[in-house]
């Protein structure tokens, strides 16, 4: 079996994401039905964080996303996505938040266990 099969498999196994373009995807699936411009998407080394945005439409996510599940991934995705929207964590943010997830709140209990782990923080 060759390496991109064995990693397919991997990923369809442990729900994680295939590459860095499936991801980029996803965000791009995200926005579109979010109805937000993304200007740039670049997934980078960051030593305390899942992602940032900027005002700009600038989105940066931690590299780090691409080996923990899918499902987590696409919390930290929403969660940046939204802030182009609303800036806090308040009422309309939740909200948001469960529209388009659901149980985030799940999500963000998981998703704190990982980042103990690897030291990043949900922001």
């Amino acid at each position: 079996m060759g390496f991109y099969a064995h990693s397919c498999i991997q990923a369809m196994k442990k729900k994680i994401w295939k590459d860095k373009s499936e991801f980029k995807k996803r965000v791009h699936d995200f926005a579109k039905k979010m109805d937000i411009n993304v200007k740039s998407l670049s997934l980078r080394t960051m030593t305390t964080k899942w992602a940032s945005c900027s005002t700009e439409g600038n989105l940066n996510f931690n590299k780090d996303l691409l080996n923990i599940e899918r499902d987590l991934g696409e919390y930290v995705i929403v969660h940046e996505l939204l802030h182009f929207k609303v800036p806090n964590h308040g009422k309309l943010w939740k909200s948001l938040m469960r529209a388009y997830l659901g149980d985030y709140e799940e999500l963000e209990v998981r998703l704190r266990r990982v980042a103990g782990e690897s030291k990043n923080r949900i922001d």
